[in-house]
């Protein structure tokens, strides 16, 4: 049988459009950028000082789909850890989505994660400048919960020069320029669409709010220093948001871009997702095929036959 992975791309050229006004069977609704905006928001809120005690049995709570839920669990799970653990995990504890931090708790109070931790503290006391900045890190997660993950992009590392990273691969803040793998991208979504009108802005955002998660490997770097925080246990943790999302999900689509996000993602169950590979968008590989990888087609014709919204891909042009 034909993996999924070596489906036949579509001649004939799509639009947009046709995701979108093409009689089909109800779809699960996710937020799209179509939609009014969300209250999702890159400003980490307050959550408390909850009071510390002795860390023992830690197990990961069930997902569920109740915010509230979610931000309980969350808070009883960070009041299980000693002084010195909610002291490192603080960040996590204020910036990473409930859902996320509930999932991936386990991974956060083993050793390999406590000593990245401590690794990036002393980085910050050396007065090494990090990107992206804190609040921004765990960026990602807030835009794309558990429950809403319906498309995964995997990058390597983020960019590395001031007000460019902020948490989600490939993107890039507005009012900078866009970094030439992105250009490339958005070079191929005009090939899979005659409707895509190329974005004057690298903001990937309207993608992360429809349920594309956006996942570098390593989540942070030295500024102008690339891979300076790669094999610091960054791999580890997005390693298990791979695998969270590969055993607990099903009809996900998977867009491995060159051969390290595909040895990443090497263990994705293709009998219940769709994996799509191809080249890496650089301008040193993208002529090797990317531009002409109709990966964009792929996933929102893979979502529409599972009875899933489309991803629409063409609205950041009116961010």
């Amino acid at each position: 049988m034909m993996s999924q992975d070596a489906t036949t791309p579509k001649k004939r050229t799509r639009t947009l459009n046709d995701f979108f006004t093409a009689k089909s069977s109800p779809a699960k609704k996710h937020k799209d950028a179509s939609s009014p905006a969300t209250t999702t928001t890159d400003t980490p809120q307050p959550n408390g000082s909850p009071r510390p005690t002795m860390l023992r049995t830690i197990r990961a709570v069930p997902e569920t789909s109740s915010e509230t839920t979610s931000e309980a669990a969350r808070d009883k799970l960070y009041q299980r850890l000693t002084p010195e653990q909610q002291q490192l995990l603080a960040l996590e504890y204020e910036t990473m989505d409930a859902s996320w931090f509930r999932v991936l708790f386990p991974e956060l109070t083993k050793p390999y994660f406590l000593a990245l931790k401590t690794f990036l503290a002393e980085e910050k006391a050396r007065g090494q400048t990090i990107f992206p900045p804190e609040p921004d890190i765990y960026c990602w997660s807030r835009f794309s919960p558990t429950s809403q993950v319906e498309v995964v992009i995997l990058g390597q590392d983020p960019y590395h020069n001031h007000n460019q990273a902020h948490g989600l691969c490939f993107s890039v803040n507005k009012g900078f320029p866009i970094p030439p793998s992105l250009v490339n991208i958005y070079t191929a979504l005009q090939k899979d669409y005659a409707d895509f009108e190329r974005p004057k802005h690298g903001h990937l955002v309207g993608w992360a709010k429809q349920g594309v998660l956006l996942l570098n490997a390593a989540l942070t770097v030295r500024a102008h220093q690339a891979n300076s925080h790669s094999g610091k246990g960054w791999e580890k943790l997005t390693d298990a948001v791979i695998e969270y999302i590969n055993e607990r999900k099903t009809n996900v689509v998977f867009m491995l871009w060159g051969a390290y996000a595909q040895k990443k993602g090497s263990r994705i169950d293709k009998k219940k997702h769709l994996v799509l590979k191809s080249v890496h968008p650089s301008p040193l590989s993208a002529h090797r095929g990317f531009f002409d990888c109709h990966h964009f087609t792929q996933a929102n014709e893979y979502l529409t036959k599972h009875g899933k919204a489309p991803i629409n891909w063409n609205c950041l042009k009116d961010e």
